[in-house]
C-alpha cells in the first residue's frame, strides 16, 4: 500500500464520520425541506414529501429531536419551520418550541402530505414546498445529505445528479490489509481527530443511562449489574453503553452522535464497544485512537459493499468493525482481524432490518455481544473456515458476499418487510412519544 493513499482514506473518514442529530432518515426529510423552504424564500402554505420505500422503512418509528413525535410529516413540517439545510445532517439543531408548533399547527392544518414513491433509488426524499403561486423542490438521492437537485419555479438552480452517478461508479480503494496498515502505521497526529466520535458517542451512552428512553435496553442493564444478575464485566459494558446510546438516539434524544456511513447507530455501534475496552483496560490513547480508526474506517469498508439503505441490519457490520477494533487492543494482527470478520458474518449474516425504532437498541446490544464474542475466538486462533456458508477464506470475498447477500439476495426480504410494516398502518402521521 502506498502512503499516498493515506489522504484518501482520511477525506473518505471526514465524509462518513460525521455528527448527526436525530435518525438520519427522517433528518434527510428534514434536511430537503430545510433547503426547499430556503429556496421558496417565504413561509410555505404547502409541503409536499415523495420518499422512497427503504427511507419510509427506516424513517417512520423513531423518534424527530426537539418535537417529541414520531413520523416523517413531523420531521418535514419542522424542517421547514427552524431547519438550516448548512447544518447538514444536525439540521435540526437549533430549532425552537416556537418552530415546533409552527410545525404542528402545518400538521393540523393538513398542509403536510407524505408519500411513497418508485424512482429506482434505496434512498430517496424530495420535498416540494409552495406558497402564493411560487414553488421550490429539494432532492436528495443516494447519501442521506446528497443533494441532487434543487428548482425554484421549475428552474433548476443545482443539478448533481449526474455527479452523484460517476461517483458511484468510481472503484473502491478500501481493502481490509489497507485498512489495518493505515490504522497501525499512519502517523497519530493524522488519526487522533477520531476521539471527538468517541467524546461524542460517550455523551450519548450517558444520556441513555440517565432515563428511560426507548427500550430502556442499556438502563435495564445497568439494573441487572447492581442486582447481580449479570456480571460486571468488560463485555456487560461495552453492550450496556453502546445500548444505552441507542435507546437514546431512537428516541430522539436532543444530542447529537458521531455516525458513521450515514447512521448514527453504526456509529455508535463502531465507536463505543472499542471505547469501553480500552477505558476498562487502561489503554493508552494512542491504543484508542488506532483502534477507533480501524473500527470507523472497517465499517466503511463492509458498508460500502451492502448499500446505504437493505434489508440487513448494519449495526451487524458496524459491530463486525469494532470487533476488529478490539482485536487491535488485545495485540492481534491482521490474521485475528480477518478471523473476527469471518466468524461475525458466520454468526449475524441475516439479521433483517424492520426500521429503525426503539427495538433497534436490543439489536445493537445483541450484535455487540456477538462481535466481541467473535473476536475474542479470533485472539485464540479460531475461525469458522472459508467452507462454511457465505464465509470464504479471502477476506475482500467474504466481505462481498454479506454485501451481495444484502443488497441482492434479501430484495423481496426488503419488500415483504416493508408491506407487514405499512399494513399496520402507514406510519407517516406524527404521533407522541
Amino acid at each position: 500500500m502506498s502512503k499516498n493513499s493515506w489522504a484518501q482514506y482520511r477525506a473518505i473518514i471526514a465524509r462518513e464520520v460525521v455528527p448527526a442529530l436525530g435518525c438520519t432518515e427522517p433528518i434527510t426529510i428534514s434536511l430537503a425541506a430545510a433547503r426547499a423552504a430556503e429556496t421558496l424564500g417565504v413561509f410555505p402554505e404547502r409541503v409536499t414529501v415523495l420518499v422512497s420505500g427503504n427511507l419510509l422503512k427506516n424513517g417512520m418509528g423513531v423518534g424527530v429531536p426537539g418535537t417529541g413525535a414520531t413520523g416523517l410529516d413531523i420531521a418535514a413540517a419542522v424542517g421547514v419551520t427552524g431547519g438550516k439545510s448548512e447544518l447538514a445532517l444536525e439540521v435540526l439543531r437549533d430549532l425552537t418550541e416556537a418552530q415546533v408548533e409552527q410545525g404542528r399547527r402545518l400538521l393540523a392544518e393538513g398542509k403536510v402530505s407524505v408519500d411513497v414513491t418508485d424512482v429506482g433509488e434505496l434512498l430517496y426524499a424530495e420535498v416540494t414546498v409552495a406558497a402564493g403561486g411560487e414553488t421550490a423542490r429539494c432532492v436528495i438521492a443516494r447519501e442521506h445529505t446528497g443533494i441532487v437537485l434543487v428548482e425554484r419555479n421549475g428552474e433548476v438552480l443545482l443539478d448533481k445528479r449526474q455527479l452523484a452517478s460517476e461517483e458511484t461508479s468510481e472503484a473502491w480503494p478500501l481493502t481490509v490489509r489497507e485498512v489495518f496498515e493505515y490504522a497501525t502505521e499512519a502517523p497519530l497526529e493524522d488519526l487522533d481527530f477520531i476521539l471527538e466520535a468517541a467524546r461524542m458517542n460517550e455523551a450519548a451512552a450517558a444520556m441513555g443511562l440517565e432515563r428511560d428512553w426507548g427500550l430502556q435496553v442499556g438502563r435495564s442493564m445497568d439494573r441487572d449489574l447492581e442486582m447481580g444478575l449479570r456480571a460486571d464485566d468488560i463485555v456487560s459494558y461495552a453492550t450496556k453503553l453502546t445500548a444505552a446510546a441507542s435507546d437514546a438516539r431512537m428516541e430522539g434524544a436532543p444530542l447529537p452522535v458521531m455516525s458513521n456511513s450515514g447512521s448514527g447507530n453504526q456509529g455508535l455501534t463502531a465507536t463505543l464497544p472499542v471505547v469501553a475496552f480500552a477505558r476498562r483496560r487502561g489503554d493508552s490513547e494512542e491504543a484508542l485512537v488506532r483502534a477507533l480508526i480501524m473500527s470507523h474506517l472497517t465499517a466503511i469498508h463492509l458498508k460500502h459493499h451492502l448499500g446505504r439503505l437493505s434489508a440487513l441490519c448494519g449495526a451487524s457490520l458496524a459491530a463486525t468493525a469494532a470487533g476488529c477494533g478490539i482485536v487491535l487492543l488485545l495485540g492481534g494482527g491482521l490474521n485475528e482481524v480477518e478471523s473476527t470478520i469471518r466468524n461475525t458474518v458466520g454468526d449475524l449474516a441475516g439479521m433483517i432490518c424492520d426500521g429503525a425504532k426503539t427495538s433497534c437498541a436490543l439489536k445493537v446490544a445483541s450484535c455487540v455481544e456477538a462481535a466481541v464474542n467473535a473476536a475474542l475466538l479470533a485472539m485464540k486462533g479460531i475461525s469458522i473456515p472459508g467452507r462454511d456458508g457465505i464465509v470464504e477464506d479471502d477476506i475482500e470475498a467474504c466481505i462481498r458476499n454479506i454485501g451481495r447477500l444484502g443488497s441482492v439476495g434479501m430484495v423481496e426480504t426488503d419488500k415483504v418487510i416493508l408491506d407487514i410494516m405499512t399494513s399496520k398502518g402507514n406510519g407517516r402521521t406524527a404521533k407522541a412519544v
